[in-house]
């Protein structure tokens, strides 16, 4: 009976505000005719947190707020500052764990977990992967050395943990067996020679190399990586990251028990595709005016592990401003259907500054057909030609939002939980980083996002929120505070979800 007087009253609550907002009722309770119909609709989906986003309430603003050391120390869970209703607890803020923790996954799985494991973002000398025990956020080391700017960690269909390097053409994968008895593995700091323990760590040349950020991987064993690079002259002058496809030589089929030897993955061997944006003239197409839409699948060949960047510039891939984080759309998946959504940076110097650019990044959603022809390699030809990738942005980057990096649908609800790493440090009134939840597309005639609200904002501005991501219920956040104030690592765990 008392959740449904809560109920009423914060429905009552609601409706009075969205009326107040129709009426013009301006930030300071005065009414006029001159409010913008667009601020109107952000303030419709602040008054309606609840429904909207699960939430009491949300931040209207960032937080310039940056503590002390000592401060931080003293109480790791302040680092961050939440919407109303949330709750901020300390996944670990061990003295040992990594200070550029950023991709994260739950271990076993994210219905049960017992360690998150993840990715120290540093150089090849330092600790590269380490597991948190969730009961007590006691941290130890998985990869001790050898990986340089391991950034993308992800669990796979058939048990195995996979890891990946940030690290231009030479980023590698590498995959892990028993991650929990898997303990201070060397890896070489570049090549694919053997780590020193090959039963439990391999490379996976298969998949190519550049600087591997955002991945997706589907049930069958397919996954879509991008390349985590800026535009540039260079010495090929790629245009920024591009977008590309692995399929396993064998598909993975769903439901079949965990291997129990890497030489069972399905990522030993397969083949390479790029997305080209573009299908006019007999789908020959390319170059930046055709940075969204349909598109085709091209064949990468040569020998593994192949540099993808390279291949990237000379089969004209349509590239993008720093691809990072991916997240594959679940619901979309339950129905059979590929939708991948991922972000890119971009750079977001305040024009104010005297290279600033104001190229406030994007989060852009991938669709690629069915399961089945996303996976399919026809049978003549021997390439994938059954699906048609078809790319659209979903949310365009402003001063506020800016610099999007990691991304996490939210199980059940299906909003957007985006990690920003922007500039907003050295904006002119210096703000935090923040992290915004946003709506999907609705039934509306564009293909946007419905609205975004801020939900969390640091309170550290020497530091960035990385690798957020939900368990499966979609009600516990964890997210890393990378290169925090403390010096040493800090996992937070959000949870109040409605």
């Amino acid at each position: 009976m008392h959740k449904l007087i809560a109920l009423a009253v914060a429905a009552a609550v609601t409706s009075s505000v969205v009326a107040a907002d129709f009426d013009d009722r301006h930030e300071d309770g005065s009414f006029g005719r001159d409010t913008d119909f667009g601020e109107k609709v952000e303030r419709m989906a602040k008054a309606q947190s609840l429904q909207l986003f699960g939430t009491l309430g949300t931040l209207d603003k960032s937080s310039a707020v940056s503590l002390s050391a000592s401060a931080a120390n003293a109480n790791p869970a302040a680092l961050l500052t939440v919407a109303p209703g949330l709750r901020v607890k300390v996944a670990s803020a061990a003295a040992n764990l990594a200070p550029n923790i950023d991709q994260m996954l739950l271990w076993p799985n994210a219905s049960n977990p017992t360690h998150i494991i993840a990715c120290n973002e540093q150089g090849s000398s330092s600790v590269s992967v380490q597991r948190i025990r969730l009961k007590d956020g006691v941290a130890e080391t998985i990869i001790s050395s050898g990986m340089t700017s391991c950034d993308p960690a992800r669990l796979t269909p058939w048990g195995t943990v996979i890891v990946g390097e940030e690290n231009g053409t030479n980023g590698r994968i590498f995959e892990i067996l028993n991650p929990l008895n898997t303990t201070n593995v060397t890896v070489p700091s570049s090549g694919f020679g053997a780590s020193s323990d090959p039963t439990h760590v391999v490379s996976r040349p298969a998949l190519g190399q550049f600087a591997f950020e955002g991945i997706g991987i589907l049930p069958t064993g397919v996954v879509y990586i991008t390349d985590e690079n800026r535009p540039g002259t260079g010495a090929i002058g790629n245009p920024g990251g591009a977008f590309v496809k692995f399929i396993p030589s064998t598909l993975w089929t769903e439901g079949n028990p965990a291997i129990t030897s890497l030489a069972q993955s399905p990522w030993s061997t397969g083949s390479l595709y790029g997305m080209r944006i573009g299908r006019n003239s007999g789908n020959t197409d390319a170059g930046q005016g055709n940075e969204f839409g349909r598109g085709v699948w091209v064949e990468i060949t040569g020998a593994a592990p192949i540099n993808l960047r390279s291949a990237a510039s000379t089969l004209k891939l349509t590239s993008f401003y720093r691809p990072e984080d991916m997240s594959v759309d679940q619901k979309q998946l339950a129905a059979g259907k590929i939708r991948v959504c991922g972000t890119n940076t971009g750079q977001d110097i305040p024009s104010s500054t005297a290279n600033g650019d104001n190229h406030w990044g994007e989060v852009y959603c991938v669709t690629d057909g069915t399961l089945t022809e996303a996976s399919a390699i026809s049978v003549t030809s021997g390439i994938n030609t059954a699906s048609v990738p078809e790319y659209h942005p979903l949310i365009i980057g402003n001063y506020d939002f800016a610099m999007p990096d990691n991304i996490d649908i939210q199980p059940g609800r299906g909003n957007f939980l985006v990690n920003e790493d922007g500039e907003g440090p050295i904006y002119p009134s210096p703000r935090n980083n923040d992290i915004w939840d946003c709506l999907d597309d609705g039934a509306d005639t564009d293909t946007l996002s419905d609205g975004c609200v801020k939900v969390m904002s640091l309170n550290d501005l020497t530091a960035e929120p990385t690798g957020g991501f939900f368990d499966a219920t979609g009600k516990r956040y964890f997210v890393s505070i990378q290169h925090n104030i403390t010096g040493h690592g800090v996992i937070l765990e959000v949870d109040g979800w409605r």
